[in-house]
């Protein structure tokens, strides 16, 4: 796999259906991943491993091996048990995930607009208490900004610092 073909998520209807708003159903999303990687991770995923479970028409993209839909509690909890396996910090969450998504995407200089749209948000603002972007990338940003204003030769460089 190449990161650049699909996966066809359309045989779990409730794979295209993200969180639902207070007292409403949940919305439809589609998640574009920018991240091949991760896009073959859900290819072999749906080739490999689902198929396993002998569940060819169960709705939900994520099941259990008794048939059922993966709960969130059941992440959480594999989550916190490979985490602390592994000694990494306790402020570590599958959330943290998902704020390190709408920071790299940042940092690759993806739209703004994309992002928010990818992480479900309706406000910009909602998506950058997400972003915790690097000092290294702020400081490229801030170059970026200022080098217009200072003109030719006047703008800092790496051996200024």
């Amino acid at each position: 796999m190449n990161g650049t073909t699909p996966v066809d998520l359309h045989r779990f209807p409730d794979a295209t259906y993200g969180k639902a708003k207070r007292g409403q159903p949940p919305r439809r999303r589609n998640v574009a991943s920018v991240m091949g990687w991760a896009v073959d991770a859900v290819a072999d995923y749906v080739d490999n491993i689902r198929p396993r479970f002998g569940l060819p028409d169960h709705p939900a993209l994520w099941v259990t091996e008794r048939g059922g839909r993966i709960k969130p509690a059941e992440i959480n909890a594999r989550f916190v048990a490979y985490r602390d396996a592994l000694g990494l910090p306790d402020v570590l969450s599958p959330h943290s995930l998902r704020h390190s998504y709408v920071t790299h995407l940042t940092e690759d200089g993806v739209d703004r607009r994309f992002i928010q749209t990818q992480v479900g948000h309706e406000c910009d603002s909602s998506t950058a208490i997400y972003t915790h972007v690097s000092d290294d990338f702020m400081n490229t940003m801030l170059r970026k900004a200022i080098a217009p204003a200072l003109g030719p030769g006047d703008a800092p460089d790496e051996k200024d610092r």
